[in-house]
């Protein structure tokens, strides 16, 4: 598909990936010019990434990791760009064989772009070649974020979830797909929220890896960092501690949310980009536990996170020198993080054990009166596309199933 729907008579055009091999040289010559510290004067991780850790990574990525790999991954896929609201936005478009898969629209977050979706690209257009059948097939649309990526950079202010959710379902209706669902963790569980709570016309429901359950009364009290409320469940009580912990362990998203201009340092050195990447600190590890196990492997036979995705993910940023502009979707965003947002429409849920909170189901069927599945994945976390994409593949064909069946309405503005 090349061109749009007579809908908008906005063009779509093919896109495709080329890094001069000046651009990959001059970042390899910076990876080896980094002015290193000293190293961390405690013998654990609560100062930020180790030095250690960082230069045997820098060694690597200067010398052995090949984005050219990653870059052949990315074209063997239909790639696209189209203008909406301003702004060119790129996307993924792979559609299944099966004509009459469900279009699903799939959202990343940070520190994350389209490869954290690579891996189930596949699975949910092909089912049947990983443990699925015909009926269980997507039709995938993973578009990269503003400011992230191949999209363009906003130049002016108003680019968070709210407005991310209008422009996918501007993309979604250009592509001629008048019935959909959409996905989304992390900020794109934001976005799925919003598109949620703006219902529109032609979505019939969202999936969410990291849902916003909280009560009111819960999150204030977390986000205060005062005892629970009374009368909480045991498993409520969990997911209280953890929310603590959570919150207590984010100061990279508020710094960003203050000050993300102030990043100069991401945009002109690698090693200082891969280390704020590397740093986002979930409430698994520090950095994130499947992250840095992931510096450890060098192949996977089931999918798990690798060393060199994970540095193809570092290298887009790098290329493209989107960390200060993802950096500023914090700073856009003013509501709350894991508090009900009072979503209506049929929800799907997967609660994978790595998350930075396990969602209660008491909690969720309260946040999501719509809800059709409550997933509770065995393995996988914060970045569970990217660390356990078979599992992550199910979820979404046990959540949307029931909204595959004939007789579904579309659900109106």
């Amino acid at each position: 598909m090349t061109t749009v729907a007579a809908r908008t008579g906005s063009a779509v055009r093919p896109f495709r990936v080329q890094v001069p091999d000046e651009a990959l040289e001059e970042m390899r010559r910076r990876i080896r010019a980094t002015v290193w510290p000293e190293a961390e004067t405690v013998p654990d991780t609560s100062q930020g990434v180790p030095l250690a850790l960082m230069q045997d990574l820098a060694r690597y990525w200067g010398t052995d990791h090949d984005w050219r790999a990653c870059e052949a991954r990315l074209n063997a896929l239909p790639q696209f760009v189209t203008e909406i609201d301003g702004l060119d936005i790129h996307f993924l478009h792979v559609r299944s064989r099966h004509e009459d898969a469900l279009p699903l629209v799939v959202n990343h977050g940070w520190p994350g772009s389209v490869i954290e979706q690579l891996k189930i690209v596949e699975r949910l257009t092909d089912p049947e070649a990983h443990g699925g059948t015909a009926s269980d097939a997507f039709h995938v649309v993973v578009p990269s974020m503003p400011g992230y990526g191949f999209s363009g950079k906003p130049t002016s202010t108003g680019w968070g979830p709210e407005r991310m959710g209008r422009a996918w379902a501007e993309l979604m209706g250009r592509l001629g797909y008048d019935r959909y669902v959409a996905q989304g963790g992390d900020w794109g569980a934001f976005v799925v929220d919003q598109m949620g709570l703006q219902a529109p016309e032609g979505l019939l429901g969202i999936h969410t890896n990291m849902p916003a359950t909280v009560p009111a009364a819960v999150n204030a009290a977390a986000v205060a960092g005062a005892p629970p409320p009374p009368g909480l469940s045991a498993e409520e009580r969990r997911a209280y501690e953890q929310l603590l912990r959570t919150f207590g362990q984010v100061d990279y998203a508020r710094y960003m949310a203050a000050r993300p201009q102030t990043l100069y340092g991401i945009a002109d050195s690698p090693v200082g980009l891969a280390a704020w990447l590397l740093d986002h600190n979930d409430a698994d590890g520090q950095p994130a536990a499947a992250v840095t196990a992931a510096l450890d492997r060098t192949t996977s036979a089931t999918g798990e996170l690798t060393r060199d995705e994970v540095l193809d993910n570092i290298t887009l940023y790098w290329l493209t020198n989107t960390g200060v502009s993802a950096s500023r979707l914090y700073w856009e965003y003013r509501g709350g993080f894991f508090d009900a947002k009072g979503v209506t429409i049929p929800v799907a849920v997967s609660v994978f054990p790595g998350e930075q909170y396990q969602a209660p189901r008491s909690w969720t069927e309260r946040a999501y009166p719509g809800l059709v599945h409550y997933g509770t994945p065995a393995e996988g976390g914060h970045f569970a596309a990217w660390e356990q994409p078979q599992l992550f593949a199910e979820e979404l064909r046990a959540g949307f199933r029931s909204l595959r069946e004939p007789g579904i309405p579309t659900p109106r503005r």
